[in-house]
Order: C-alpha cells, then structure tokens, then sequence
C-alpha cells in the first residue's frame, strides 16, 4: 500500500481502518514531507499491527525522479496530500503562498500520481483514492487559489479514471468538507458540518470496498455544492462565501 500525505489524521485512520478490516500487506510505503513525525505511526503500525512499514522522503516543492521508486509495487494507493495555505487577504498576492498551494495540490502531485498509475495501468490491476476537495467545485472569494488547485485535480481525476477503467484500475475521488484536523485548527467549524478523520475513513473505506468513483465524506455537501454552482454569477460574485 502506497500512502502520500501520511502525517494526515485522515491518512492514518484509513491505514488503521484498512488493516483492522482484515488486509494485509508486504509493505505499507509511508511518504511524507516530515519523515520524523511520521516514525512514531510507523512504529505504531508494527507494534500494533504487525505491519511492516517504510517511510519516504517526499517534497512536492522540488523536482523529483520518480526512478528512485522502482522498487516499489503496490494495487494501492491513498493520496491525503494537501496545502491549504493563507485566505485571500493574507495570501492573493504573497507569491510564495499561491506557489506552495499549487505545487501541492496539484502542479508536483501530478506526475507522482501519474508515475504510479502507470505501474497499476501495467499490472493491469489497482486502486487510486485520492482527497480532492469540495472547495474545488467552484471558485469562492474565501479560497479561490486553494479551491482552483483541488478544481484541476478533481478533473485530473475525472480524466484519469475514464482512461484507466478499460485498464482494470479503478480512481476514487473523495471530497471531505469540512475536516476536524490539525489543518483546520483554530477554524470556527460548523460542527454538523464538520467530520472527524475516523468518519471519513470509514465512508472511504466504504466506497473503497463499493468501486464508487466519488464520495463526499458527509451526504450534506452533496446538497450544499449543488446549491453553490446553481447560483446565477451575477448574484454568486456579490456573495461572501
């Protein structure tokens, strides 16, 4: 099993929900931009679970060769990597902040995923889950740039599955409202909005299991995006969503 964003609470609850259902694996490769914090859930995995695990370096902000991954053969992959940077006020114009967001989220996230659809593509067999975004199904005021990277890679998605399907790999796309995580700390949530890392695992898990080819993590974002891109643009630009 191949994890991306493995220091996410989201990532680890699917990792723990997965492997209390029973699966199994020869190695659970762990990639992560901050390899300490991720040793002690290594750790935890092999005491636990006695589940071999490897930790991987791995910095979106930089250039990658993906060929140091060779080695590595897995039918599936959860992808919980995600920036979500600093509002609109603090962050439009602060170019770092826009860069950071877009590499991420998108821009050096793509060819890691593409490199390993390739591989399942070959083998002919595989899943893909990866954690987009609600923000991505139309651009708000309150997180355009974060919500236009998620945007491309909700349509990434989109694509990729329809090419894969003839190729035996299904792609899941999940999209979390709001989180209860160490992303959103210090966000006012609206709590019946709001799921926690284990909920969302657990409906990921489910739809895992069901082939869907997308999920919300809580049933109310379905209806509450649907409203949002129904709302005409002459009165949606006047809204502060």
């Amino acid at each position: 099993m191949i994890v991306f964003g493995s220091n996410s609470e989201v990532a680890q609850s699917f990792v723990e929900k997965i492997l209390t259902e029973g699966e199994k694996f020869e190695t659970i490769y762990l990639f992560t931009s901050s390899v300490e914090a991720i040793e002690k859930f290594a750790k935890h995995l092999e005491v636990k679970y006695l589940q071999h695990s490897e930790v991987i370096a791995l910095d979106l902000m930089h250039p990658l060769d993906n060929s140091q991954w060779d080695y590595i053969q897995s039918n599936l992959l959860f992808c919980a990597t995600g920036y979500l940077g600093l509002g609109t006020e603090e962050g439009l114009y602060n170019e770092k902040n826009v860069q950071k967001i877009i590499q991420i989220n998108y821009a050096g996230l793509i060819p890691v995923l593409n490199y390993f659809a390739q591989k399942m593509e070959r083998n002919r067999q595989g899943t893909i889950i990866v954690l987009s975004s609600v923000a991505g199904e139309r651009g708000r005021q309150s997180n355009f740039i974060y919500g236009s990277a998620k945007a491309g890679l909700t349509a990434y998605l989109s694509g990729l599955r329809n090419y894969l399907f003839s190729k035996k790999v299904h792609v899941l796309t999940v999209k979390p409202g709001f989180m209860a995580t160490k992303m959103t700390d210090g966000m006012p949530l609206n709590p019946a909005l709001t799921a926690s890392p284990m909920q969302a695992a657990q409906v990921i898990y489910r739809a895992y299991k069901s082939k869907k080819n997308q999920v919300y993590v809580l049933p109310i974002w379905r209806w509450i995006m649907l409203v949002i891109r129904n709302i005409p643009e002459f009165i949606f630009k006047k809204l502060k969503l």
